[in-house]
């Protein structure tokens, strides 16, 4: 691995708690943001702005960006699927970037947002575009671009595609998400490499799901095919109220873990991630998904001799 650093955004405000039956309470939520950024997170997916009929866990949404704490230097994402949610983020006051969102198989976007894969690419740039009259960040993933739970295998020059005609709407930076978790490295590496080449300057972010067990292998992958930009939520939370069998993210605490251990730099603080897990695994009441919040320190932390 010769990267050296790579930015992280944390998703669990908003991927990891969406699929969750029990309704977390927006004062809960506020207290995961404040946890991520105490342990490094400058960047944070901290809700979405769709159909609370659709999604109840996210009907809060206004009640959250409300509440967010003003802190230099961080940066607050709304997830959005249309202009009424791209509006709606941007009435709030509170939201830095909009974060559309494109699909790349036809049966999968019409379940999510009832639309075909090319015309959520262009709806995308159109929120895009929304967000930067705004003054705003736009940026755009797309979703499904390791494989479909209705149609299977998705063409990696169908995703390319995408990828460029989203590169001309200026978004900073542009996003594949193993949404359902079939991802395996050979392909991440394949498509991250071949979509840098696509849309040139434009970073490329990375999603991924942990359903199979190779979530986190993706992630080395991605970094060293040149992604920049890596998502992970804490415990490692989430799944998709449209994508039959997906599974949650991949943990921010082993993402984290593993990037140190290796030499990348993440801006993020392992122990107060895991103290975090801890917190948070009290307000869902179940052990999380994550592997090194139950695994023992290590290295352990030098004891300091008494006097």
């Amino acid at each position: 691995m010769t990267v050296k650093s790579i930015e992280f955004m944390e998703v669990g405000p908003r991927d990891g708690l969406q699929n969750e039956k029990t309704l977390i309470s927006t004062q809960d939520k506020l207290e995961l943001v404040r946890r991520a950024i105490d342990a490094g997170a400058r960047r944070i997916e901290v809700t979405s702005f769709v159909n609370p009929r659709r999604v109840p866990q996210m009907a809060d949404a206004a009640e959250v960006c409300a509440g967010l704490p003003e802190v230099e230097g961080v940066l607050y994402t709304g997830l959005v699927m249309n202009a009424k949610g791209g509006e709606r983020a941007i009435a709030t006051g509170r939201i830095h970037e909009l974060g559309a969102v494109c699909v790349a198989s036809d049966r999968f976007a019409i379940a999510n947002q009832g639309q075909t894969s090319l015309e959520s690419v262009d709806a995308a740039k159109g929120l895009i575009a929304m967000a930067q009259d705004a003054g705003l960040r736009g940026q755009a993933t797309i979703g499904a671009a390791f494989g479909c739970p209705f149609e299977g295998e998705i063409a990696e020059e169908h995703v390319v595609e995408m990828a460029r005609k989203l590169a001309e709407a200026n978004p900073v930076e542009i996003a594949l998400a193993d949404t359902i978790g079939v991802a395996d490295p050979a392909h991440v590496s394949r498509l991250v490499r071949a979509v840098s080449e696509a849309i040139g300057s434009t970073p490329v972010r990375v999603h991924f799901h942990n359903t199979r067990g190779t979530g986190i292998a993706n992630v080395w992958a991605a970094v060293e095919a040149g992604a920049r930009v890596v998502d992970a939520a804490l415990g490692g939370l989430g799944g998709c109220p449209f994508a039959p069998g997906a599974a949650g993210n991949v943990a921010s605490e082993d993402v984290v873990y593993m990037l140190h251990r290796a030499g990348v730099a993440t801006g993020m603080d392992l122990g107060k991630l895991v103290e975090a897990n801890q917190w948070l695994a009290t307000v869902m009441e179940r052990t999380l998904p994550s592997m090194v919040a139950r695994a023992p320190a290590f290295p352990k932390p030098v004891e300091t001799a008494e006097a």
